[in-house]
């Protein structure tokens, strides 16, 4: 116990330094919301209703092939790194074709949202056959939180970069928040769950910054599972909402104004938290709705979510295709009360569990009901439109 407490595997003084060092000002962007949009609204120029994925796109098995003969040793880096950016490329011009405004690198190079890191940041060890289940048949391996959490370098960058060199549209840095890193992992039990959140959330906010330096524009940290750590006793609620929103903001404020910060969240009922959820200060916000049949926005007739916010608009969990009058109608379902200069369209998940022939038509139809839409923006409610889709024509 005694090795435990002074071990240099577990403990590091630069980590406990950047702890100390922490104050409010590094859990507040530069300026208000208003502020940030406006700023963000001349930098990206984007659409009414904009569109975009949550990030992930088709695993396929050419590409679990490669990443498994890399860890063997069967490909070389070289070759491992073309066959990426291959399909970087790939899902950037298929998603230009399909007319997204926002786009995502697809995360090829991704085998989980959270071992990803855990592969890549210090204090965190990973299992050969450690694996849970997820959802259904879905199963991960979480990693193992040991000791104190940092970056040993960009665990991202150099994907997201080569991503927006394909492209003159805006390009989604992709990360995962440290409330899911840490929830989705066995954590260590010699300090709080708050203490090892902060550490994630300081070698995130690195990650956040170099990305910014890069040239990105836009940057998505996900917190899916933001609902799912919280206490089962209401007495502990307001505790673990102080720390799991100081975090998420550590992450994303170290950016400047124009720098767009998004989130995500998913397999969970987000109605009762939706004031906390509004606290995270996040620019956009990407929340599984379609899922739940619109559920979710019985929250906001009660409440008035004062940022952006894409309410998903098709189910990525079900192999059914949507039609664009379907998405059209949740559409008019969430400009009824959400004011459209707000309102992002984008489907509920990431797409990884999919095929790339559903994805693309799916994403299709997507678009053009966010054409017709916008055809309409004109009038006060996209209700009105909705008489007028089976005689419209391409």
């Amino acid at each position: 116990m005694q090795s435990k407490k002074t071990s240099t595997l577990i403990h590091h003084e630069k980590v406990q330094s950047r702890i100390d060092a922490l104050t409010d000002h590094h859990a507040h962007r530069q300026a208000d919301y208003a502020t940030r949009r406006r700023a963000q609204a001349e930098s990206l120029a984007l659409p009414l209703l904009p569109t975009t994925t949550i990030g992930s796109f088709p695993q396929t098995n050419l590409i679990r092939c490669v990443r498994r003969d890399y860890r063997a040793g069967k490909i070389s880096p070289a070759a491992y790194r073309s066959a990426i950016q291959t399909e970087i490329r790939h899902t950037i011009k298929t998603q230009e074709a399909i007319g997204l405004d926002v786009l995502a690198h697809g995360e090829s190079e991704r085998n989980d949202m959270v071992e990803y890191f855990g592969e890549l940041l210090e204090g965190f060890a990973l299992t050969e056959n450690g694996w849970v289940q997820s959802y259904g048949s879905r199963y991960v391996k979480p990693p193992i939180i040991f000791g104190d959490v940092d970056r040993k370098a960009p665990m991202t960058v150099d994907w997201i970069r080569f991503a927006q060199s394909q492209t003159t549209k805006p390009v989604k840095g992709m990360l995962t928040g440290p409330t899911t890193i840490l929830a989705w992992s066995f954590p260590r039990e010699d300090q709080p769950l708050e203490k090892t959140a902060l550490q994630i959330a300081l070698a995130l906010r690195d990650e956040v910054i170099d990305l910014e330096k890069t040239g990105i524009r836009i940057i998505q940290i996900d917190e899916p599972a933001f609902r799912e750590k919280v206490p089962l006793r209401q007495c502990d609620h307001a505790t673990y909402f102080e720390w799991a929103i100081r975090c998420f903001r550590i992450v994303s404020s170290g950016v400047k104004n124009e720098t767009q910060i998004h989130t995500h969240m998913c397999y969970s009922d987000f109605n009762e938290i939706i004031e906390q959820i509004a606290e995270l200060d996040a620019d956009v916000i990407s929340i599984e709705s379609a899922r739940s049949d619109m559920k979710l926005l019985q929250a906001f007739n009660a409440f008035d979510y004062p940022n952006d916010i894409g309410p998903g608009v098709y189910d990525i969990h079900s192999p059914r295709i949507p039609t664009a009058e379907e998405i059209l109608l949740r559409i008019q379902k969430m400009t009824s009360i959400l004011p459209m200069e707000r309102v992002w369209i984008n489907p509920d998940c990431g797409l990884k569990t999919r095929r790339w022939e559903e994805v693309e038509e799916a994403l299709k139809n997507m678009t053009e009901a966010t054409r017709r839409a916008r055809a309409f923006s004109g009038i006060k409610q996209v209700a009105h439109a909705v008489n007028y889709v089976e005689t419209y024509t391409v």
